[in-house]
């Protein structure tokens, strides 16, 4: 984990109280894995907030606009969490924490889109792959979770 967050080059910070990615000024935040219940589960937050800087314009280019509640922040948010649980499963990381719990919180908000899990899904298998390429010695990891798995 370690290595895969410094091989990505995003300013990656830990400390403070709450996880999150700064996209005006291109950082992620985590708390000290002391601050989580099961110090496990701080991989699957480092993860998910990877996910949304995987987003910045430099590289692979979502759009980050939406502001908490809209539509576009839920679908941001879809794409995180199932990044970190492609990105979980591949490197062998079991958290506590339950991402179909997170997701289903979204997916209500999504509810009027009957496709938004399949392109969500379809963006996270994209993050996943290029959070995973900057794990070392991980050839085919991208595989264990399925080229492209959800471009159905």
């Amino acid at each position: 984990m370690e290595a895969l967050i410094a091989n990505s080059g995003v300013d990656f910070r830990i400390g403070g109280n709450r996880a999150f990615y700064a996209p005006v000024e291109d950082f992620v935040q985590v708390p000290p894995p002391a601050a989580f219940f099961e110090p496990i589960n701080w991989h699957r937050t480092a993860l998910h907030e990877l996910a949304h800087a995987s987003g910045h314009e430099s590289r692979l280019n979502r759009d980050l606009s939406g502001g908490f509640g809209s539509r576009k922040y839920a679908f941001e948010e879809l794409i995180a969490e199932i990044a970190s649980a492609f990105s979980c499963a591949a490197l062998g990381i079991v958290p506590t924490v339950r991402h179909a719990d997170y997701i289903g919180f979204w997916l209500d908000v999504l509810r009027e889109d009957n496709r938004a899990i399949v392109r969500a899904a379809s963006q996270a298998s994209r993050v996943a792959d290029y959070l995973l390429g900057f794990a070392p010695d991980v050839a085919g990891l991208a595989q264990a979770i399925g080229p492209d798995c959800a471009a159905a």
